[in-house]
């Protein structure tokens, strides 16, 4: 999934009302089934951010610094190759969010560090040897989770984030958000908001809408405002079954880019599993030289 610009989506608005039944079950883009989801509404200019006063990072209990990715016998472990660890996150961060006021929207950070963030959508495949995988080789991920998706068994991502890694917002039935009027849009982010904040004790900080349909419609934006998000993420590439989809037309990793993935299992894997497609997504990161960071170590965020 990595189209850009708003036009282009509605190009696919027909399929990705198409694939509503489907994105429910199991997130964003097509990858599982062979098929593509409708296209982010825009990428957002490479190296955007939001100014603002220097502030306390975004935490979350139990966050790390910075992620030390395993050791050799662990990756060994997984049948791959170690990533080089990541740089320790920067004081000044790239991206600094405003605690009122229009948030900005994103799809990569702005840095010179040779990273890579990794975010996965949804919550449908609640594998266990995934959380063994990554308590194993202890890469950073940030989880945008469904709550009609995740309310079955909210307890599986609980040692994910007690590895550091935060919980976001991905609405509550993952609709297509241009469709709907805008107190539909405000229910669809303000329960999830509430129901994800009082199962993980830290409200989300960000936003993903689902396909990222609407990323940059004032009347999705003013919802996000009121709901509690300061920012809008989407991404360049996106993880399908072994290898990545990219906005890029030289088809390489940028500095900062933000993935996609989905916590998807063999069902919409074609066969494979979690790990193995998590796997995948791993060997093409380091492939190209890249570590993995922790996006959220990269946001500032609003002053309490």
């Amino acid at each position: 999934m990595n189209r850009d610009g708003l036009s282009r989506t509605r190009t696919y608005a027909a399929g990705a009302l198409a694939l509503l039944a489907f994105a429910t079950a199991c997130g964003d883009n097509g990858g599982g089934g062979g098929s593509a989801a409708p296209a982010a509404t825009t990428a957002a200019p490479r190296a955007s951010a939001a100014g603002g006063t220097p502030t306390a990072a975004a935490t979350t209990p139990g966050a790390a610094p910075a992620p030390a990715q395993g050791d050799a016998a662990a990756w060994a472990k997984w049948n791959l190759k170690p990533l080089a660890p990541a740089p320790a996150p920067p004081a000044d961060k790239p991206i600094k969010l405003e605690r009122t006021g229009t948030v900005p929207v994103f799809s990569d950070v702005k840095t010179s560090d040779k990273v890579v963030f990794v975010t996965i959508d949804d919550g449908a495949e609640k594998d266990p040897k995934f959380v063994e995988m990554l308590t194993d080789l202890k890469v950073p991920i940030s989880m945008f989770l469904t709550k009609d998706i995740v309310k079955n068994d909210y307890g599986y991502f609980k040692p994910l984030q007690a590895l550091g890694n935060h919980i976001q917002n991905h609405t509550v039935t993952h609709p297509v958000m241009s469709k709907l009027s805008a107190d539909k849009q405000k229910s669809e982010i303000c329960d999830d908001q509430a129901a994800l904040t009082q199962q993980y004790g830290t409200a989300p900080l960000l936003f993903r809408p689902p396909f990222g349909d609407g990323a940059n419609t004032p009347m999705l934006n003013t919802s996000v405002q009121k709901c509690g998000p300061r920012a809008i993420v989407l991404w360049r590439e996106s993880m399908q079954i072994h290898d990545m989809q990219y906005q890029a037309g030289d088809k390489k990793l940028k500095p900062g880019d933000i993935i996609l993935a989905h916590f998807r299992g063999p069902k919409e894997l074609k066969g494979a599993t979690m790990t193995q497609m998590f796997g995948d997504l791993l060997a093409r990161i380091q492939e190209q030289g890249f570590s993995v960071a922790r996006l959220e170590d990269y946001i500032q965020a609003p002053a309490s």
